[in-house]
């Protein structure tokens, strides 16, 4: 045993200095340990997934699968996908029809059948990804094809409900008994699946169309007492639901995350004080979203504006709104929504440069009131416009990185794993420990981070280098096939809950492989 002593000494003194104050590493600011890296995975009009609304169930899970495994291989460790596109579903528990881009006719099942969201979940955490549920609140339908509605659809069944904008029939968000029925759907998701987040994109009020009217003033004479013009009770309807979400989405489970992709631009300076220095389309006067009061009164725990314009454009530069959002971040989740799309879409000048998108990561990096992107969308990414998925693969992304901490939703850590051993196998190290006691709020472990060191003076958790693997099960087992053959590693382990919250480390322990 005594050739043991030094090394268990060194451990011992590694593992007490690793939890002093550790200096700045250049590898952490490179490659953070903590970033949201999102991307969309759009339902409606078959954009990403199914790529044909008639496919086999084997097919439309195949093809799913295909696009995790990309998103997984690029360094994604997140997947907004849209289940509810026009009032329609993407989910089986739903109380409303089967989409038609699931199926290719709206209330028709998937043959054989199958949940699809209950299957994304479970294979998006199978790769380490969390899964947010998109849904669009108010759009009923897409187009004017009235006649290929199911009977069941919410359409037929409240038809009081709804106007017609544009061709496509819109809930009405003035009527009290719509902002219901919305939240309802919504606790129909978080009760029935085990989704991480509810994600709504940018459609509140409709997208102005010439010649077109909303016909809302029969609700706005009704229930519109106390407002003397009915634009500010437009813009209280859209924060009413926003409220009622937030409030009833975490009073029926505290830990799942509600985020709102709105447009980039809250309010031009021109119309608002507090607006950005830009020129462009906004959301507070164009489609009555208040999406700056909404971080502002903590009714969303992430902020994802779509910032779809280059880094230096003339109207809306990039550049302006990183700064202007992170200064309207209220401590809340900024993640800055990007666009790869514009590349192959080829009409933005800026974006035909190969250096446009990563310039823009590199940007928002220097914010430290910005934790990370989402990409629109999953076919473009997977598409590499310009080399741009590979540029995330081999540098922005080549690490592993965890979600950020949402302290105001769970600030309590779980316990740091026991018993950790290394049994030297064949085909690699095969690391074993105990489960942790229970946390202080009672929180079961979500899942595991394994961690990897040449050397046990470089025990820093910080730097996302070291990690092997991030978990989403209960498994208190991992084996490193990349191990090499006769090389000696130090390993860590830690536990996680469902908000990422990182316990202490394992007491470190010596690896071999045969």
């Amino acid at each position: 045993m005594q050739h043991k002593l030094p090394f268990i000494t060194l451990l011992l003194l590694a593992f007490l200095k690793s939890n002093a104050q550790q200096p700045v590493d250049s590898n952490v600011t490179n490659h953070p340990k903590r970033e949201f890296r999102g991307v969309w995975v759009a339902t409606v009009e078959n954009i990403d997934w199914p790529a044909t609304p008639n496919e086999t169930t084997a097919h439309q899970q195949q093809e799913l699968l295909t696009i995790l495994d990309a998103h997984q291989k690029t360094g994604i460790n997140a997947i907004m996908l849209q289940i509810r596109p026009a009032a329609d579903a993407f989910y089986a528990k739903s109380r409303e029809p089967w989409s038609k881009w699931l199926t290719g006719k709206q209330g028709l099942a998937p043959n054989p059948v199958y949940d699809p969201l209950e299957f994304a979940v479970s294979e998006a955490h199978k790769r380490g990804m969390e899964l947010h549920a998109w849904i669009n609140p108010y759009r009923a339908t897409k187009d004017s094809a009235y006649s290929q509605l199911s009977p069941q659809h919410i359409t037929r069944i409240k038809p009081e409900w709804f106007f017609t904008y544009g061709g496509m029939k819109l809930f009405n968000p003035g009527l009290p008994e719509v902002r219901e029925y919305i939240v309802q759907v919504v606790l129909d998701m978080i009760t029935n699946y085990d989704i991480d987040g509810i994600h709504m994109d940018d459609y509140f009020y409709p997208y102005h169309v010439a010649g077109q009217q909303i016909n809302d003033q029969q609700a706005y004479q009704q229930y519109g007492k106390g407002f003397t013009n009915i634009d500010d009770w437009r813009r209280d309807n859209v924060n009413t639901l926003i409220k009622m979400l937030n409030d009833s989405i975490h009073q029926h489970n505290p830990r799942m995350k509600f985020g709102i992709s709105p447009f980039s631009i809250w309010a031009n300076k021109t119309q608002l004080a507090n607006g950005s220095d830009t020129h462009g389309s906004d959301s507070y006067y164009a489609l009555y979203a208040d999406s700056r009061k909404w971080v502002q009164e903590g009714w969303v725990d992430y902020i994802n504006p779509q910032l779809y314009r280059p880094i230096d454009d003339k109207l809306v530069p990039f550049k302006t709104m990183i700064d202007w959002w992170g200064n309207n971040a209220y401590g809340r989740h900024l993640y800055i929504g990007q666009a790869p799309y514009r590349i192959i879409e080829n009409k933005l000048p800026g974006f035909r440069l190969p250096g446009e998108l990563p310039g823009q990561i590199k940007y928002l990096r220097k914010n430290a009131r910005v934790q990370g992107s989402v990409y629109f969308s999953s076919n473009s990414l997977m598409n590499n416009p310009l080399g741009f998925t590979d540029s995330l693969r081999a540098n922005y992304y080549h690490y592993p990185a965890l979600p950020p901490v949402m302290l105001w939703r769970d600030s309590i850590a779980p316990n740091a794993p026991v018993g950790l051993i290394a049994k030297p196998e064949a085909n690699g190290v095969k690391l074993m420990w105990q489960t942790p006691l229970t946390a202080k709020d009672n929180e079961p472990v979500y899942g595991y981070v394994v961690y990897r060191f040449s050397t046990v003076a470089k025990l820093n958790l910080d730097n996302a280098e070291n990690i092997l693997s991030i978990q989403y099960n209960s498994n208190t087992f991992y084996l490193d096939t990349t191990a090499e053959k006769g090389k000696t590693y130090i390993y860590v382990v830690t536990a996680i809950d469902r908000l990422k919250n990182e316990s202490e480390k394992a007491f470190p322990v010596e690896g071999v492989r045969l």
